[in-house]
This record gives C-alpha cells, sequence and structure tokens, in this order.
C-alpha cells in the first residue's frame, strides 16, 4: 500500500467516525427533546434579580427607628419586606421621572403615564383626585404597606390584631374570591377588597370544627372514651 492511498483511508475512517459521532448526538438530543441548534449547547443558568435592596449605610439610627416602626406597626416578619416595596417604589419614581421630562403632549408621556397611574388607582395606591405624574412622586412606603393581605384583614375586622391576620392568612383561613390566599404580602385590588373573607373550609367561616373543639364537643356529651378512639383514628 502506497502512502498516498494509507492517507486517504485514514482521512475516509476519520471522516466516518465523525460522520457517526454527529449522528449520536443527534439522536441523543432527540431523545432528550431538544431541537437541532441546541444539540452541543448547555444552557445557561438563569439568574433571579434581586426582589430587595440593602441600605448603604446599616447602622443609620433614623432609619433604623423608622423600619423597626413600621415592621411593628403592618406586623412584618423581617426588615427584608420592607425593602421590597422601598424598591418597587423607587422604580415607579424612576419611571414617573422619566415621563415628567418629557413634553406634555408627547405620545409616550400620554400612554405609559396614564398606564402607570391607572395600576395604581387599580391597587388603592392612588385615588381619583390624584390621578397625575406629579403625586406618584409624593407617594410613602406606607401607602403600599396599607395595601398589604395582611393589613386589610385586620383593618376590615377579620382578626384580632395585624398579628393575628398573619396567622390567620399562613393558615389558610383567609380567602379572596373564591381562592384561598396564604400570602401575607398579597397586594389586594380596590375591586377585590369586598371579596376577602373567611375560608368556606376554615371554622371561622362555617366550616369544620378544629380537631381540639370536635374533641371537648365529644367529650361534655358524654362519649369520653369514643371520641378519644375517634380522634385517634382521625389522626
Amino acid at each position: 500500500m502506497t502512502r498516498r492511498q494509507s492517507d486517504i483511508d485514514q482521512a475516509a475512517w476519520t471522516s466516518r467516525r465523525a460522520g457517526n459521532d454527529e449522528v449520536n448526538k443527534r439522536s441523543k438530543g432527540d431523545k432528550m427533546g431538544m431541537s437541532k441548534k441546541d444539540v452541543g449547547m448547555t444552557a445557561a443558568p438563569r439568574k433571579q434579580s434581586k426582589t430587595y435592596k440593602v441600605p448603604k449605610r446599616p447602622y443609620e439610627a433614623a432609619r433604623l427607628d423608622a423600619e423597626l416602626k413600621l415592621a411593628g406597626e403592618y406586623g412584618l416578619r423581617n426588615k427584608r419586606e420592607i425593602w421590597r416595596i422601598q424598591l418597587t417604589l423607587s422604580k415607579i419614581r424612576r419611571a414617573a421621572r422619566e415621563l415628567l421630562k418629557l413634553d406634555d403632549k408627547d405620545p409616550k408621556r400620554l400612554f405609559e403615564g396614564n398606564a402607570l397611574i391607572r395600576r395604581l388607582v387599580r391597587i388603592g395606591v392612588l385615588d381619583d383626585t390624584r390621578m397625575r405624574l406629579d403625586y406618584v412622586l409624593a407617594l410613602k412606603t406606607e401607602d403600599f404597606l396599607e395595601r398589604r393581605l395582611q393589613t386589610q384583614v385586620f383593618k376590615l375586622g377579620l382578626a384580632k390584631s395585624v398579628h393575628h391576620a398573619r396567622v390567620l392568612i399562613r393558615q389558610r383561613h383567609i380567602r379572596v374570591g373564591k381562592q384561598v390566599v396564604n400570602v401575607p404580602s398579597f397586594v389586594v385590588r380596590l375591586d377585590s377588597q369586598k371579596h376577602v373573607d373567611y375560608s368556606l373550609k376554615s371554622p371561622y367561616g362555617g366550616g369544620r370544627p378544629g380537631r381540639v373543639k370536635r374533641k371537648r364537643a365529644k367529650a361534655a356529651t358524654g362519649g369520653g372514651e369514643d371520641g378519644e378512639q375517634a380522634e385517634e383514628e382521625d389522626e
């Protein structure tokens, strides 16, 4: 065999091997439900953006006192819930400032400004008498804290305190419309405010009594041992 023929055979073997590798890669991608473009590519992990921003000065006395007061007044779990609202508020203010720089008749200002104001009115942060971008800059953290489900449950008289309201929400005793909501920071819209009530399955809303209450009721009627056995079967 000549040297030229050997080189040709080696090149043919290499091309066949490369073709087989490509076929195997395609079949593997088809099994995994990947497209041809995605074969051989690894997807980059999605980076979740932060929902809050830590203050630059961690030991500022005035800010610490104000945050502690808000956390106690609205029954917040930690200060991160305050920082989350402050970040949202800063984004809204930034958008309002950018729109105020434009001319009054600018189409972008008219369209995006009206959309921003409508969203804020829908969640109850602004009222009908303050539907202007100037009032958006005057919004405070307390305006958004007032629209939380935890605050609304307490204001509607469904809970004894704002801390009790958080317990009721976390234990799935509260519904908004037909949906049970167990997130205290849920933002209640104006049209949904009248639908905040006890869950239909909750003992507070006429549902089945709790385990302790059922046990005491059976004990009061004279079925103490039978009641305990029934409770053990329920558990």
